[in-house]
């Protein structure tokens, strides 16, 4: 019988979605084993941030007792919102921490339009604007051209919402808008937006790559760990693997 591969995930509080989209892509042999880090959904900013990242540590020791091979840290603004050099420094310490493979959102998703050739993007995110601003300036700075950044409202204009909440044809219809044809493809920012389920559908549309954050994580970290058999209906990223650089 074919041993486990044991992946911890680190997730923000919040977010219902991350671990969801990790298993209904996943082969047979591989788990999950997640640790929640403190994230609730209003008033997002630096701060809240700073308290998600301090208790990134806690979350490893509490990993490692059930041995994992490997650790996705969730969370996409968590890793961007401090600028370039951020993803890199919080990849660090959690692989130095750890003593496992590790991979970060945001550095995720700039392997990931980087091995799909994206060099100008559309970008859709269910941001409010302090995020959009630190996730425009961390791509540009990052190389890459944006062609626009186009912001769903919705889980904004209602306290009672939550990003997990948005149905993703209600995703796939804002975001496949959201696209401008001159660009090479279109990023859908956020762990806990349901973007995966329908990136399919939004690179049929448009005819592009789509890649978002869960899928940039899970190729990514499935790539660190050699599982590499190509993943239908979740995209071209999912159907690609490739070894990633150390």
């Amino acid at each position: 019988m074919e041993s486990r591969i044991r992946i911890g995930l680190i997730v923000p509080s919040s977010d219902a979605t991350y671990e969801p989209d990790f298993m209904m892509v996943a082969p047979p042999r591989v788990t999950f084993h997640s640790h929640r880090v403190w994230l609730p959904e209003e008033d997002i900013g630096q701060r809240q941030m700073d308290i998600m990242n301090s208790e990134v540590k806690d979350a490893i020791r509490y990993l490692a007792t059930a041995k994992v091979d490997a650790i996705a840290c969730g969370g996409t603004t968590s890793s961007f919102y401090k600028g370039p050099g951020w993803d890199t420094e919080l990849l660090r310490l959690i692989e130095e921490a750890s003593g496992v493979p590790a991979v970060v959102t945001t550095r995720s998703v700039v392997d990931a339009l980087r091995f799909l050739g994206i060099r100008k993007m559309s970008i859709a995110t269910p941001y409010p604007e302090w995020n959009n601003r630190k996730l425009l300036e961390y791509m540009e700075a990052s190389g890459f051209e944006i062609a626009n950044l186009e912001a769903d409202p919705w889980a904004w204009e209602d306290p009672d919402r939550m990003i997990n909440d948005r149905d993703p044809e209600s995703i796939l219809e804002f975001a496949s808008g959201a696209f401008d044809p001159s660009a090479d493809g279109l990023f859908c920012s956020c762990t806990a937006w349901r973007s995966l389920e329908i990136v399919e559908e939004l690179e049929r549309r448009t005819g592009k790559p789509v890649v978002t954050s869960n899928q940039a994580n899970i190729w990514a970290i499935f790539s660190k760990l050699d599982i590499t058999d190509p993943i239908p209906g979740f995209g071209s990223l999912l159907r690609s693997f490739s070894k990633l650089p150390s």
